[in-house]
C-alpha cells in the first residue's frame, strides 16, 4: 500500500507584468476615483453650458436619499460601506505576509501618536487657504454654491457626516496617494531626471479633476492640495498622517460648514 501523496507546494506567484500592472491600475481607477473624475467633467459641462452663471447654481453637500428616516440611514449607510468596497480591493491587492501587512501603502502602526500629530498640523495648512479659496471663489462668482445637509436633520445626521469624512479621507489618499503611487512606481514612471515628480503630479491632476464640479478654483486648490500631499508621501513614505488630515478637514467641511453657512450667509449663501 503506498503512502498518501503529500500536498504540492504551490509555485510562487510570478510578478506581474508592467502590461497587466497598468491594466489593474486603470480598472481600480475606474471603479473608483477614476470614474468621479469623468462624472465631474460631465458635471461641470452641464453647469457650464447653462443659462445661470456657475456662480448662481447649487450643488447639495451629503443630502437625504429619503424623507423616510430609517430609509435614508439606509441609503447612506449603504453608499458609505460601498464606496469602501475599492479601498478594500487595493488593500487586498497590496497586502504583505509579514507585517506591516500594508507596508506597500505606507501605512503601519509604529507611530500613530506621531502620525495624528502631523495629521492636525496639515489641516491648517490646507483647510485655511481652502477656506479662502472657496469664499474668493464664490465672490468672483466661478464657484458654485455648496449647500450643506442640516445638522439637526435627523438623529444620526452627525454620525453619518463623520462617517463620510472617513471614507473621503481614506478613498481618496489610500487610492490616489498609497496605491496609484506604488503601481506608477513600478511601472517606472519614477526612475526619470524628475524622479517622482511625473507621479506626484499626476496623481494631483487626477485629484483636482474629481473636485471640477465645484468650479475651477476647486480644481485648482485640490490640485495644489495634491501635490502637498504627494510630495509628502514621495518623502516620508507615510499615508496615515494624510488619511488624518484629509479626515479633519472633511470633519470641518461636513459639519463645521453648515454652522458656518447658516451664521455667514452673506458669505456661503
Amino acid at each position: 500500500m503506498h503512502p498518501p501523496l503529500a500536498d504540492p507546494v504551490p509555485a510562487a506567484a510570478p510578478p506581474l507584468s508592467q502590461r497587466r500592472l497598468a491594466v489593474e491600475l486603470v480598472i481600480v481607477l475606474l471603479l473608483s476615483l477614476g470614474a468621479s473624475a469623468l462624472w465631474s467633467v460631465l458635471q461641470f459641462v452641464d453647469l457650464s453650458t447653462r443659462a445661470a452663471p456657475i456662480g448662481e447654481q447649487q450643488v447639495a453637500l451629503n443630502p437625504a436619499r429619503s424623507d423616510r428616516a430609517w430609509l435614508d440611514l439606509s441609503y447612506q449607510l449603504t453608499g458609505i460601506a460601498l464606496d469602501l468596497v475599492p479601498v478594500a480591493l487595493v488593500c487586498w491587492l497590496l497586502w504583505r505576509s509579514r507585517r506591516p501587512h500594508l507596508g506597500a501603502l505606507g501605512i503601519d502602526a509604529a507611530r500613530p501618536v506621531r502620525d495624528a500629530l502631523s495629521g492636525a498640523l496639515l489641516v491648517l495648512v490646507i483647510g485655511v487657504p481652502g477656506i479662502a479659496l472657496y469664499v474668493v471663489g464664490r465672490q468672483l462668482g466661478l464657484t458654485v454654491s455648496v449647500v450643506p445637509s442640516p445638522l439637526d436633520a435627523e438623529w444620526f445626521t452627525v454620525p453619518v457626516l463623520l462617517l463620510s469624512a472617513l471614507r473621503a479621507g481614506l478613498t481618496e489618499e489610500v487610492i490616489v496617494i498609497g496605491y496609484a503611487f506604488e503601481r506608477l512606481r513600478r511601472l517606472g514612471w519614477g526612475d526619470g531626471r524628475w524622479g517622482m515628480w511625473p507621479i506626484i503630479l499626476a496623481a494631483a491632476a487626477l485629484r483636482g479633476v474629481y473636485h471640477l464640479y465645484q468650479g475651477v478654483p476647486a480644481l485648482f486648490g485640490n490640485l495644489a492640495m495634491g501635490v502637498l500631499f504627494g510630495w509628502l508621501y514621495a518623502r516620508t513614505g507615510r499615508l496615515v498622517p494624510l488619511v488624518v488630515a484629509h479626515t479633519l478637514i472633511d470633519v470641518a467641511v461636513f459639519v463645521g460648514y453648515p454652522w458656518a453657512f447658516a451664521t455667514f450667509p452673506q458669505l456661503f449663501g
